[in-house]
């Protein structure tokens, strides 16, 4: 039996969207034969553009949708793993995906779309619009139907917030002024979107994961705003102004803001005033450096350099 047959066999759902993409190529760096379930209408863009680079990466591309029962349950009839990574607004849509998983009886991990906050620790249910409730969900049926699985939690990517160092509104980190919310020395966590791909993979053949969460907490990911802005001061050679929000102040502010700014205000609050990325304990043995400390990743400082 050659190495790439005895490697699992993966389906990647979402595959072209950007941490889609990510665990694709991740998927087969790692040697597994590796397949994409795209929908139907991208087979109809001029040069199936968003197909090329998958294809051209070595995937398998299977046409196929969420909303395709049939296409869905001839793809996952194919592999061993399955990895989801759809929107949390499609979230639910995941649903006849699992449906699949149980007829087809030969997927022996799913991963499906977490990756962000686990929703069992967040302490603001209450004002998230019901933005987990969809993944809790989804999570429930998971373990109904006994499916075996992983939830992987990043917390955050480094492409939402961090370009902006927190700040809503710009594109870029300030020059000038910045706001700090809450006291400022409540620790959130970044982790880039192609590191989350490669431990997301480690985790498929491993059977210290299975039935199991899987936390990405990187020393060197681990910050307070206060520790942002001194590191952005430091890379730029220069002070800022800073402007204080109360977490009173904030709530008001969120109370008062449009979508989408109202969300990320949110989750501001959630990660660097309530401190739901950090503030309960995990085992060594659920955290992804610590269970495969070879993997490289990209530092927050690192990622501010780019910036500079």
């Amino acid at each position: 039996m050659s190495e790439e047959a005895a490697r699992s066999r993966v389906l990647v759902v979402g595959a072209t969207g950007r941490l889609g993409g990510s665990l694709v190529r991740a998927s087969l760096a790692a040697g597994h034969p590796t397949f994409a379930l795209i929908r139907p209408h991208y087979f109809a863009l001029p040069d199936s553009a968003p197909l090329k680079p998958l294809a051209a990466a070595g995937a398998t591309i299977l046409k196929g949708s969420l909303d395709d029962y049939w296409s869905l349950l001839e793809a996952v009839r194919q592999v061993d793993v399955v990895i989801c990574a759809v929107p949390t607004k499609h979230a639910l849509e995941q649903k006849p995906l699992i449906r699949a998983i149980k007829e087809a009886g030969c997927v022996k991990r799913f991963i499906p779309a977490e990756f962000g906050v686990d929703h069992t620790k967040v302490q603001i249910c209450d004002m998230d619009h019901g933005f987990y409730e969809k993944k809790a969900e989804i999570r429930r049926l998971i373990e109904s139907e006994d499916i075996p699985h992983t939830y992987i939690y990043c917390n955050f990517l480094m492409r939402y917030l961090l370009p902006s160092l927190v700040q809503p509104g710009l594109d870029a980190p300030p020059r000038d002024e910045v706001t700090i919310f809450g006291g400022g020395d409540t620790k959130g966590i970044f982790v880039e979107e192609g590191d989350v791909a490669k431990f997301t993979v480690c985790t498929i053949e491993d059977p210290r994961t299975l039935n199991m969460t899987l936390y990405l907490r990187p020393l060197g990911n681990i910050y307070s705003l206060n520790e942002l802005v001194s590191l952005w001061e430091t890379k730029i050679n220069k002070c800022l102004k800073k402007i204080h929000i109360t977490e009173e102040q904030l709530l008001k502010n969120i109370q008062n803001a449009p979508f989408p700014l109202k969300m990320d205000l949110i989750f501001i609050y959630s990660a660097f005033v309530k401190g739901d990325h950090t503030y309960f304990e995990i085992d060594s043995r659920s955290e992804g450096t610590q269970l495969y400390p070879d993997v490289k990743y990209t530092t927050v400082s690192e990622y501010l350099d780019t910036l500079v």
